[in-house]
């Protein structure tokens, strides 16, 4: 049975980690670290904080899990680079716990791609104007192909987001990646009609064509009509 001095033993512990925790990360912040800069070792930051290898050695694989640190066997431990995993993470933990439910995350996620559909319109490129158009192609191409259809689909929203030049839009779009693998085929599956199939084809090629041709209006009008027809979908899929 675990006694008083025990609980007080392992409450003290986490909150030591939880401090060595914060002095990494104000390390980096005052050393104007980089991604992919090397941090000292385990053992800079134990006899500077006065607690054990063992703290530290929890708290960077605690920083290592939230990918604030790139951390290896045989090395020191790096800067890590913004991961859209964590908070995919959450988000599955969210929906699979019912915190959340999905017409939520629809709901934010219809939000942020108003925004990154406009700034992709000012500031893709030659090239990522190519590869948005060739993916609304691919979903054409590939319409009676579901999984095909569903990495395509995932993919144009994706580069959506990066033609934003925002990374933080690109990391949270990419969040939603694995909801999405679950969701859009729902949403594709109660498009059962050849007419159905094509008409959520062309507004994938109606966002594509506005950002190609640079136009932020059209983008984001074609881009809400899209999020519409799917949150209707996605709502007669029972998700």
């Amino acid at each position: 049975m675990e006694t008083a001095m025990d609980m007080a033993r392992r409450a003290d512990g986490g909150s030591l980690v939880q401090r060595a925790m914060d002095a990494v990360k104000d390390h980096i912040r005052d050393q104007h670290l980089r991604v992919g800069d090397t941090l000292p070792g385990e053992g800079h930051f134990a006899s500077q904080l006065g607690v054990s290898r063992a703290v530290m050695r929890e708290a960077f694989g605690a920083l290592g899990a939230l990918k604030l640190l790139d951390v290896g066997n045989g090395r020191k431990a790096k800067v890590g680079a913004l991961d859209g995993s964590v908070m995919a993470a959450a988000l599955g933990h969210g929906i699979t716990t019912a915190q959340i439910s999905v017409a939520d995350v629809w709901d934010v996620r219809r939000t942020i791609e108003m925004r990154t559909v406009v700034l992709a319109a000012q500031h893709r490129t030659g090239d990522e104007a190519a590869e948005i158009v060739a993916l609304a192609e691919a979903m054409a191409a590939d319409a009676d192909d579901l999984a095909a259809k569903t990495r395509h689909d995932i993919a144009f929203h994706e580069a959506i987001a990066r033609a934003s030049r925002n990374s933080l839009f690109v990391q949270i779009v990419s969040a939603f990646g694995p909801l999405m693998e679950v969701a859009v085929p729902a949403a594709w599956g109660t498009r059962v009609t050849e007419e159905e199939k094509s008409a959520t084809i062309a507004r994938h090629r109606a966002v594509a064509r506005a950002i190609a041709d640079g136009d932020p209006e059209a983008a984001v009008a074609a881009m809400n009509t899209h999020f519409d027809a799917a949150i209707d979908d996605i709502l007669k899929a029972g998700q």
